[in-house]
Parts: C-alpha cells; structure tokens; sequence
C-alpha cells in the first residue's frame, strides 16, 4: 500500500478518487470539481490517497486557512468494499503523523453531522477512536442544509491553556468554507 500527499493539482490522481468523493459524500455534501482546484491554486488543502495496486482505498482533503494552526480535516472517506477492517483509522494515522510534521499544525478539527441517526453515532465513534473529542453541545446549521453539526478536536501538540469552545471552533470551519468557495 502507499500513502500519496498532494498539495498541488494532480488531474490522473484526483480521477483514480474522485469516484469514492462522490459516492461518499453525494451531491448534496461535495464541493464542486472547479472549487477543488481553485482551493489548491490558493494554497488551502491537501489530498490523501492511500493506493493498493494503483487503485486508490481511501481519500481526504485537509484544508487551513493562511497562517493557522489548525488543519481541518474537510472529508475522508473509504471505497464502500475496503470499509469495517480498519483501513480508515490506518488511513488518519498516517494523516496525523503527516499533520504533526507540517511544524505549524497544533490541532485537527472536524465537523460532524450530530443529528440523532445511526449513522451519525456511527461516525461521531469512529471519529473518538481515532482520538478526536467532541467540544461541547454547541450545534450549527449552515444556511444550505438541514443536518446539524458538532465539533470535535484532536491535539497534536499539548492542549491550549483555555478550552476551546465548539461555536468558535465551527465559526473557524465556516470561514474556511466560505473562503474556499471564492474563485480567485
């Protein structure tokens, strides 16, 4: 297996990944393809591969606003057949150990859909496993959609000195959104 990490425009990787984009995250919930490549000609995100066989298992894009310390992890999915044997959790780590060698990441934030549904239990476990902890009960709706959203952090270098607050935390991830959705 081999782990690939992208910071730039990669066109033959990006069609090997973006199948398992779009059949994780559907319609509703992806960014479109000119606003991917408009976050990587403005330097906002990274993608993720791990490949077997030329054939790509799992893909993330990471994503931090210029002069940040916090590296948002925008989605991660796994191919629908390589899912239930650990392969994402393997897959973080090494998302993790390349974070922690980028000198100024101190955290991970994700946002997590919070509405009660299994699937949503499901990830939020998945997400504790992997070390992240949920901040507090704030809930966020974007404008856009109807789910609910929480955050959840995971430090990579020491915890801050003041607890950090989930509506902070959600206000950093709709900023990031909102400037990787200007074309520039």
């Amino acid at each position: 297996m081999e782990y690939i990490t992208t910071n730039q425009w990669a066109e033959d990787l990006w069609q090997k990944t973006r199948d398992i984009y779009n059949v994780a995250f559907g319609e509703h919930a992806t960014k479109p393809e000119k606003i991917i490549r408009n976050m990587f000609a403005r330097g906002l995100c990274s993608l993720h591969v791990l490949m077997e066989n030329d054939k790509v298992l799992c893909m993330a894009l990471t994503g931090s606003l210029t002069g940040s310390s916090v590296l948002l992890l925008d989605y991660l999915a796994v191919r629908k057949d390589s899912r239930g044997h650990g392969i994402g959790k393997d897959f973080f780590n090494y998302i993790i150990e390349w974070a922690r060698s980028q000198s100024q990441y101190k955290r991970i934030l994700v946002e997590v859909e919070c509405d009660e549904t299994p699937e949503n239990y499901a990830r939020i476990h998945f997400w504790k496993k992997c070390g992240f902890q949920l901040l507090d009960d704030y809930k966020h709706c974007y404008k856009w959609g109807p789910q609910h959203y929480m955050a959840m952090v995971l430090h990579l270098k020491g915890k801050p000195a003041a607890p950090l607050k989930g509506e902070d935390c959600l206000k950093y991830m709709a900023s990031f959104h909102k400037e990787s959705y200007k074309l520039g």
